[in-house]
């Protein structure tokens, strides 16, 4: 039979185990407390930081849609006081392709319609009235500014894009009494006559539908 020393002796070791296990356990529970806050720190920082990144960014889309509103598209030519006539025949324009005058009773859909074929000039200037962008182009423009530009009307509601083979240069942009040449899809005019005059200041009717027009 164990002497009361001993058994005195062998519940101190207990005690000392269950001590030391407690200890590692709390140990524990503050490294996972020092993780877990470190962690959520990271999380707040990223949040904090993506969210003034976003900001940046909007701050400077808004700044650059400003610039370009305001600044004058290099290049481009101006028509003033052009009729607004509804006829049913064909036009002479004095510009081609046509960025405004008596046109079509029915306007050409421009809810980012890209034609493949010519499409009826008269027709086109009816939808220059409500505010689309037109963007035109010979056999000599290139493959791959084409596939840009029809990108950037396809997701771009008054829009629209078609051929027109006569005109003075492989690519232009039209809007009402508004066109500009441009060298490419890259080239930064494109971007500015878009923000500038889709449904821009030089509407005569601003809001008016782009469907429910003519079809090609």
């Amino acid at each position: 039979m164990a002497s009361a020393k001993q058994q005195n002796t062998s519940a101190s070791a207990r005690r000392a185990k269950l001590e030391e296990a407690r200890r590692k356990e709390r140990a524990r529970e503050r490294r996972s407390r020092i993780v877990t806050i470190t962690a959520s720190v990271a999380v707040v920082a990223a949040l904090v930081a993506g969210g003034g990144y976003l900001m940046s960014a909007a701050d400077d889309k808004d700044k650059a849609e400003t610039a370009a509103k305001s600044s004058p598209v290099k290049g481009e030519r101006t028509w003033d006081k052009l009729t607004q006539n509804h006829v049913e025949k064909k036009v002479d324009y004095p510009m081609n392709p046509p960025v405004g005058g008596d046109h079509h009773p029915v306007w050409m859909n421009c809810n980012a319609d890209v034609y493949t074929k010519a499409i009826p000039k008269e027709n086109a200037v009816h939808s220059l009235e409500h505010g689309a962008v037109w963007v035109t182009y010979t056999s000599k423009a290139k493959p791959a500014d084409l596939e840009k530009l029809r990108e950037r009307v396809e997701s771009t509601p008054y829009s629209l894009m078609s051929p027109v083979e006569d005109q003075a240069a492989p690519l232009m942009l039209s809007a009402w009494g508004k066109q500009v040449t441009v060298d490419g899809a890259a080239d930064a005019r494109v971007g500015q006559f878009f923000t500038k005059y889709v449904q821009g200041p030089q509407t005569p009717e601003p809001g008016a539908a782009c469907t429910g027009g003519v079809a090609q």
